[in-house]
């Protein structure tokens, strides 16, 4: 008796086409809507950033005379008149000078009350971080008047302010900034932390390592990518920071780049081609650094995003 070897396609109807990530299994007609669905999400989430870069290049008198609709006006002075006018080398060196030492200390800080946290098994642990997240829940708008007047009496040499005081000093901007942000900083990092392996830190001991060591050089390297992410983030809250600056700030010289845009305003009306060029130049430092911290920034989000 001979056997019959049966074709799969000739037994049932034959399989639709499907799609396989790492995520699970989507055929083309679903793959194809949600490609369709996140391309329009993101021209949306662009289109802001994309109309102002547009009008940036284009002068004002021509879209007043053509519409904001048209097609031309090509000019490449807004730039040039909103870096001149609006003092953008002076102010974006002040957000340099607050934004870079205020995102080192917030790391620095946060990587150590989040390395004792998850290290270390004690009472107040989780009060601790209880602690440290409620400054993350409080209105920056409540702590306006005893900051300011706490501010106002803490002294400083005359080489670190010209006030005597922490007012008008980026100092004040440092510290506050640094503060309002180590809450979710230490959360996030606690968390990466957690998901070490124990057996890593009990070989170090054996070894003779130190706390220190084990923080510095175990720890440190091994959560880069949630260091590399969140430093993406916080480049981009605290140099658009704006609140505490016009509070503790009341010298010109002295005000972040985001300030800079008041400048770009007309006394009778504004030029928004030029203000839409001061923009573009505001953002794009934060542009620049998250393009260059994009995969890291991209590892941390996903890390241990499939450990169960």
């Amino acid at each position: 008796m001979s056997a019959t070897t049966t074709s799969p396609s000739t037994t049932g109807a034959a399989k639709p086409s499907v799609h396989t990530g790492a995520g699970g299994v989507m055929n083309k007609r679903r793959g194809t809507i949600a490609t369709v669905v996140m391309l329009l999400l993101a021209l949306l989430w662009l289109f802001p950033l994309l109309w102002a870069l547009y009008n940036s290049f284009r002068s004002y008198s021509y879209t007043q005379t053509n519409g904001y609709l048209s097609f031309g006006g090509w000019t490449l002075d807004n730039y040039q008149n909103a870096w001149s006018r609006g003092n953008f080398g002076l102010h974006l060196k002040n957000s340099l000078l607050i934004t870079i030492p205020a995102v080192a200390l917030t790391l620095f800080l946060s990587s150590m009350v989040a390395f004792v946290l998850a290290r270390f098994s004690y009472r107040f642990n989780l009060t601790l971080l209880g602690v440290f997240l409620a400054a993350n829940l409080l209105p920056p708008q409540a702590l306006l008047i005893p900051v300011f007047k706490m501010f106002r009496e803490i002294p400083l040499p005359t080489f670190m302010s010209e006030s005597g005081t922490m007012l008008n000093s980026f100092w004040a901007l440092i510290l506050v900034n640094t503060a309002f942000q180590m809450g979710f900083c230490t959360f996030v990092l606690s968390n990466y932390m957690k998901t070490l392996p124990y057996e890593i830190y009990e070989s170090a001991q054996l070894d003779g390592a130190s706390v220190w060591r084990q923080y510095w050089q175990l720890t440190m390297p091994l959560v880069r990518p949630a260091l590399a992410a969140l430093a993406t983030l916080q480049v981009t809250w605290i140099y658009n920071e704006f609140f505490w600056a016009t509070v503790l700030i009341s010298r010109g010289d002295k005000l972040p780049v985001t300030s800079a845009l008041n400048n770009l305003r007309g006394q009778f009306f504004a030029d928004t081609n030029l203000v839409a060029a001061g923009s573009i130049i505001v953002a794009l430092p934060v542009l620049i650094v998250f393009f260059v911290l994009q995969k890291q920034f991209v590892a941390g989000l996903t890390l241990g995003s499939t450990k169960g």
